[in-house]
């Protein structure tokens, strides 16, 4: 009976569900985007102030861009067709822990601090945040294979991260230049198996992530 029990419970760990993953220990099956694709560049912007938040960001040790190995395999399939045109992938986030949504979720809370206003949400009432959908208590981001990017040198009509209607990928008030580049992103990005999120022309999630349940709070180091 009790090698029986044995396989039973190894049955069911092996079943478990995406769930059940400790969310503060870090997959093994999470890599430096930089260890795949060299020559890629990595500004992740919230190891820094330049931010919508004007400050360093929770669980941001060090400014690295994990991903699942999956979404950095296709990754790397995007950046071997820029390099064919002289081009790069300039990412600024990728892996966000949920401590860093947290505290992302405090700013949007504190409605009083507004000093990054002028530059990242110039248009929109900060108490408006969460309903407008700029921020949530819960980011793809946190499961790994989500990221935001662009390509480095092209005009992309906003700057990364602006809170506004500019900033959704098909908006038709930016100018055809930027329009143009938009679609080579997402055109390429889509073609190696990523999703848009229409809001942010920056956005992208793996169609098929291996963690779609699942929202990592190891931090970044």
């Amino acid at each position: 009976m009790k090698a029986k029990h044995i396989i039973i419970t190894y049955l069911f760990l092996l079943s478990a569900p995406l769930w059940a993953k400790d969310p503060n220990a870090k997959p093994r099956d999470f890599v430096d985007v930089k260890s795949v694709v060299p020559d890629i560049i990595v500004d992740m912007r919230y190891f820094g102030t330049h931010n919508f938040v004007g400050a360093k960001i929770d669980g941001y040790d060090a400014p690295k861009c994990l991903l699942t190995d999956k979404a950095a395999e296709a990754l790397k399939e995007v950046q071997a067709e820029l390099r064919d045109f002289g081009l790069t992938l300039h990412i600024y986030d990728c892996y966000r822990p949920q401590m860093a949504v947290d505290r992302f979720a405090r700013w949007a809370a504190d409605t009083k601090d507004t000093k990054m206003k002028k530059e990242f949400y110039p248009t929109v009432d900060k108490k408006n945040l969460f309903k407008d959908g700029y921020i949530a208590v819960k980011s793809s981001h946190s499961r790994g294979s989500t990221l935001d990017l662009g390509i480095d040198g092209l005009n992309m009509g906003t700057p990364f991260d602006l809170f506004d209607p500019l900033s959704h990928t098909l908006s038709g008030k930016v100018g055809p230049e930027a329009r143009a580049n938009r679609l080579l992103l997402k055109s390429l990005m889509e073609r190696h198996g990523f999703k848009n999120y229409e809001m942010e022309w920056w956005h992208y999630t793996l169609a098929k992530e291996p963690y779609p349940k699942t929202y990592y709070n190891f931090r970044l180091e």
